[in-house]
């Protein structure tokens, strides 16, 4: 077990503020080896940790937290404070079953005043508690922790124009690591820094408003003079329009120059904006080298790095990556979009082939969804790759902007269903209920590789909007077709037909849920169909085996309320058929994080849970008295 002298002490953020400049940069070297050990036993993120561990360190030894409230946004770049919070020792639980989360979380930890996970909400967040602060008469501080990404949805941008006129005592700091600061420039922006932040400046600054302020056109020329002035050094006027002092940008990674700006910034009043540059993976080479590698890895050896994973099933994001690609070659009107996931969606590959037909938008889902639109406008097929809990963002554009008008824009949703260790924040429990109650909005839920190629296919075709949702990580192993068939549109199939007499139970499965669903079947001798499309549901077939049938069961990896089960009970209801509905699907309750296949089991949504709803429903023989049913 690895030895931390200085971190062991560290429980809580008040321990390390009396720590010397020295000793807070030795703190900072076992942080980070901590950081990296943790991950490597459990997986999660690490290169943007790794990049956070100086500015995470210089925030906690200068603001009073948590008194003074830190907001970090999108938090998978919150390990370090968690570990300087009082959750050193929870580490290796991170993001397991029973154990901590991968980002923060209000009931967590008092020091994780906002839970975060998706992007670009610091800011709005941080603004409220700034305001909040002010009404109830409070001397704190408000810190929004941005990344460069995140500072490209409009969200960030909106807070920011309504900050910018609020007074509100709060800083935004830009984690910029996406560029690099070379040395000279480095240090006169270090020096530029803690010149603008300081005392002397602000004086300065607020006094020649003093004495200018009854000469308007030489107060203009002030002021445009210092903002030019700035500007040749650094990037400041977008942000002084919106009302805030720039300050920057710096090293986040120098102490020795994080603490005095963070210091005086700290004093401030008014909406403040520091910009530090930080590189991810920092202190671990193999991570600064390959940081998209590095940004999510499992378990792995830090001494030999990621190694290159034996070949084995395709993921469903890389069967519709592949299908991406065979579709625009076959047919030159498809565009990929994606709002900033090219890794995760797998458009890689259709990047480097199809380059002048890729678009990443940024974090921007919105206006991924209605430039898909503008384009199926003028003729072409937008397939937008996006995950499941992103679409939820754009969700006014995918009904104002693509159905009312029914634009054929395939939307491609990965992540449907439960994704495991990221937990509810990224789970994709609600796209069947909120696409269903769309007009002109299809959605299909295929249950296999194959069947998620044949899917897309049938989706590229139609000349409205659809929605193929399939979940993270591989299938069960179906080989896939090389050729592009598409399913039958609207229809499902008998998958499996009760061998006895009784015809009893007939099970209606959406999605990867068909293959647990066979398995309880064979315990129970029922009969399984593959129901495939959630919208327009095959009420043909539904109808069929309500009246050859004592009773239904639907299961789906989605959430029950408004579901494809309520589809199926709604289609009965309309045909006047009344007979006994067992729906399985996601409970009333955020699922927690954890490993996919034993959350499934816990919601009883495996074979066993399935085969045991079943007969805790309809009794253990599943003797039943068949109703009447009309028709």
């Amino acid at each position: 077990m690895k030895s931390y002298p200085l971190l062991s002490t560290i429980d809580q953020p008040a321990d390390l503020r009396g720590l010397s400049r020295t000793e807070l940069k030795q703190l900072a070297q076992e942080l980070r080896d901590h950081v990296l050990t943790s991950v490597s036993q459990t997986g999660g993120h690490l290169s943007s940790n790794l990049g956070t561990v100086e500015l995470t360190i210089a925030l906690h030894h200068v603001f009073h937290t948590p008194q003074d409230r830190l907001v970090w946004d999108v938090g998978h770049q919150t390990y370090p404070h968690k570990i300087l919070t009082g959750r050193r020792d929870r580490m290796a639980g991170l993001r397991q079953l029973g154990g901590i989360s991968g980002f923060p979380r209000r009931d967590e930890s008092e020091y994780d005043t906002f839970g975060t996970a998706h992007s670009s909400t610091s800011i709005s967040a941080a603004l409220g508690m700034a305001l909040a602060a002010k009404i109830k008469g409070e001397d704190r501080r408000s810190v929004a922790i941005i990344g460069d990404g995140a500072m490209t949805a409009g969200m960030a941008f909106e807070a920011m124009n309504n900050a910018g006129v609020s007074s509100a005592n709060m800083l935004v700091v830009l984690n910029d690591n996406d560029m690099s600061i070379s040395p000279p420039v480095g240090a006169l922006n270090r020096y530029f820094a803690r010149l603008m932040s300081g005392r002397f400046y602000s004086a300065a600054r607020q006094g020649a408003k003093s004495v200018l302020k009854n000469a308007p056109p030489l107060l203009e020329l002030a002021r445009r003079f210092e903002e030019h002035a700035k500007g040749m050094i650094v990037p400041s006027t977008i942000f002084e329009e919106f009302g805030f002092t720039y300050v920057g940008p710096i090293d986040g990674h120098d102490l020795d120059s994080l603490i005095p700006t963070l210091e005086n910034l700290r004093d401030r009043k008014g909406p403040q904006f520091l910009h530090v540059v930080t590189k991810k993976g920092y202190g671990y080479k193999l991570a600064e080298a390959d940081p998209v590698a590095y940004h999510g890895p499992g378990k792995f050896n830090p001494a030999e790095g990621l190694k290159k994973a034996a070949p084995g099933k395709p993921t469903f994001t890389q069967v519709f990556g592949q299908w991406l690609c065979d579709m625009a070659a076959k047919d030159e009107r498809l565009v990929g979009i994606t709002p900033a996931m090219r890794e995760g969606s797998g458009l890689v590959e259709f990047e480097q082939r199809f380059p002048n037909r890729y678009f990443d938008v940024g974090i921007a889902e919105q206006h991924a969804v209605t430039f898909a639109a503008g384009l199926a406008c003028e003729g072409l097929k937008p397939v937008v790759a996006i995950y499941s809990t992103f679409l939820q963002r754009g969700y006014d554009q995918l009904i104002h902007d693509v159905a009312i008008q029914n634009l054929p824009v395939v939307f491609a949703l990965d992540r449907a269903g439960i994704v495991g260790a990221d937990g509810a924040t990224h789970a994709g429990a609600y796209d069947i209920a909120y696409i269903r109650c769309v007009p002109n909005l299809s959605l299909i839920a295929p249950a296999d590789e194959n069947e998620c190629r044949q899917a897309l296919t049938a989706a590229f075709e139609q000349q409205h909007p659809v929605a193929v949702r399939y979940p993270r990580g591989a299938g069960v192993g179906v080989a896939l077709q090389p050729e592009l068939t598409a399913l039958p549109w609207g229809r499902g199939e008998l998958r499996r037909e009760a061998r006895g007499s009784g015809r009893r139970i007939a099970i209606l499965a959406f999605g990867t849920l068909l293959y647990p669903a066979l398995a309880a079947a064979e315990k129970l001798d029922a009969t399984v169909a593959n129901m495939r499309f959630v919208k327009p549901l095959d009420t043909e077939l539904v109808l069929r085996l309500a009246r050859s049938h004592e009773a239904l069961v639907t299961v789906e990896e989605g959430c029950l309320q408004g579901g494809a089960g309520s589809a199926v009970l709604e289609a009965l209801q309309a045909a006047g058929v009344n007979l006994p509905v067992l729906t399985l699907g996601l409970p009333d309750e955020f699922v927690e994080h954890g490993d996919p296949a034993k959350l499934l089991a816990q919601l009883g949504l495996d074979a066993a849970g399935i085969e045991q709803s079943i007969l805790k429903r309809f009794g253990a023989k599943l003797e039943l008295v068949r109703p009447a049913i009309n028709g």
